[in-house]
């Protein structure tokens, strides 16, 4: 990037009867989400305590998303190269966090153990976001030459390691929070709003940490310790954020909504049961092929626009900020279409453009019309494309997992998909080495081919929610005026 539990009073979400999408109101559904039945008693969060909850995990995720793009991407990667970092270090720096996803079913199972989501959460996002602390004498020792840069740099991956290992125990969890607290009839809408404003934020605030780190008059060194600093202290108002969520103890989301029986007790040990659920294999299996096909040519692009075209820097990040600006516009129009239509139906007809995207780099070449026309539309295709992409990929997943279980279903798609990204990168990687693959626009075609396989299985997933397939070309390209309401699956 991402929705659970929803089932109405007790009621199994298979009776209840097709609710016509245009009488869907944020305070129904506010009303409709608020009561979480387990056998003994009722987990009840009112309307105020949702529409606090929202806004504390906006200002949470803003926060925290300053922080993130300080100790991860360019500014980390220029404050590596700094200290002479080479290849295999910034190798290292992309593939630490997706591996570290490998923990995720700990943390689902480590969850599961305690009694309260916030604390929970204050015990890893504290230590984690502490820890980089760390970093600021070692250069303070670097910049007086009393240790080598090197140093700094296997001090700053042993944290970066140490830190995505930590936050791994809550990546999965965090997601089942927010499930719980987001209404599933408002998740495309909020969803779409928050990742709008974490744009913003990305696309302001990163241009403004990079000009502080490079004109900081003690050298960009001490400048990317001061908003470190800066980063830390946001980070953890972040994590002070969360005393304006509502707390949920997560052992009363053990037991399914709809299952009446106690006769069966849930598993003490790591939960398997999403082994027998047919439809998140389905959408796991669709997950794992999409992030391989995707990291096949991803890392590459800009290694395209750099080396192969020698397009100036300054110009590759003009091209990235139309994607930006292009992902933070269409994110409110995903957010409400999906509500509408449902998760899958937008995944697959946007899938299908992104898709087809690697396969127009074809037709970029060294001329002027590439340059400004072809490259910007592109990068703003891509950034259009991609928020759908995020936004409902979350959303399904959540849509998919039972209650009682998100926790234990997200770490495992994203354990999966950690692992097969990173395969995909190095498949990448390997074939750009071949010379009977055509370089790098052999990988894009390729990307692009094993996209499409990876919406086959998409195809087959089930979604409560969304319209039939053969309604959504009607939806979107409506013959005539029609007052017919739209009947959701």
């Amino acid at each position: 990037m991402v929705q659970p539990q929803k089932d109405d009073i007790s009621i199994e979400a298979s009776s209840l009867p097709p609710v016509p999408i245009q009488e869907i109101s944020e305070d129904r559904a506010l009303t409709e989400t608020v009561l979480f039945p387990t056998p003994k008693l009722f987990l009840k969060i009112t309307k105020p305590e949702v529409r606090q909850s929202l806004r504390a995990l906006t200002y949470e995720s803003v926060f925290a998303g300053v922080l993130y793009s300080i100790i991860g991407g360019a500014l980390l990667s220029n404050f590596l190269l700094e200290l002479g970092a080479g290849p295999v270090e910034i190798g290292l720096l992309a593939a630490i966090p997706q591996m570290a996803n490998l923990l995720q079913p700990l943390g689902a199972y480590l969850v599961n153990r305690s009694t309260s989501f916030r604390w929970y959460f204050m015990c890893i996002f504290i230590s984690s976001r502490l820890l980089w602390l760390i970093l600021l004498p070692a250069i303070w020792l670097v910049t007086s030459s009393r240790i080598t840069g090197y140093q700094v740099v296997q001090l700053t991956l042993t944290i970066l390691l140490v830190a995505n290992i930590i936050e791994a125990f809550g990546r999965a969890p965090w997601l089942g929070w927010s499930a719980v607290l987001v209404p599933q009839l408002l998740r495309g809408r909020y969803f779409g709003f928050r990742n709008s404003i974490l744009g913003l934020t990305n696309l302001v605030g990163i241009p403004l940490l990079g000009l502080v780190v490079s004109a900081w008059p003690g050298g960009t060194l001490q400048g990317y310790g001061t908003v470190l600093v800066v980063g830390i202290m946001l980070g953890l108002i972040s994590v002070g954020c969360q005393f304006w969520m509502t707390d949920i103890n997560p052992q009363l989301l053990k037991v399914k909504v709809a299952d009446s029986d106690t006769s069966h007790p849930q598993p003490q040990g790591i939960d398997f049961s999403f082994l027998k659920d047919a439809n998140f294999l389905k959408f796991v299996l669709y997950l794992s092929i999409w992030c391989f096909a995707v990291n096949v040519s991803a890392p590459f692009f800009n290694l395209y626009l750099l080396d192969n075209l020698e397009i100036d820097i300054s110009v590759v990040t003009i091209y990235h900020g139309l994607g930006t600006g292009a992902n933070m516009l269409m994110l409110l129009l995903w957010g409400k279409l999906a509500d509408r239509i449902g998760n899958r139906p937008l995944l697959l007809l946007v899938g299908v453009l992104v898709a087809v995207t690697p396969l127009l780099w074809l037709l970029v070449g060294s001329d002027r019309i590439s340059f400004w026309i072809w490259l910007p539309l592109l990068h703003i295709l891509a950034g259009a494309t991609w928020a759908a992409i995020d936004l409902c990929t979350n959303n399904l997943m959540m849509g998919i997992a039972p209650l009682g279980h998100q926790s234990g279903y997200f770490a495992i798609a994203a354990a999966i998909a950690g692992i097969t990204g990173a395969m995909g990168i190095t498949v990448g990687g390997f074939l750009t080495t071949l010379p009977g693959v055509a370089g790098l626009l052999g990988l894009f075609v390729l990307s692009g081919l094993l996209r499409m396989v990876a919406l086959v299985p998409l195809v087959f997933v089930q979604e409560q929610r969304s319209i039939p397939l053969g309604q959504l070309i009607r939806f979107l390209f409506p013959m005539k005026q029609s007052t017919d309401l739209i009947e959701v699956e």
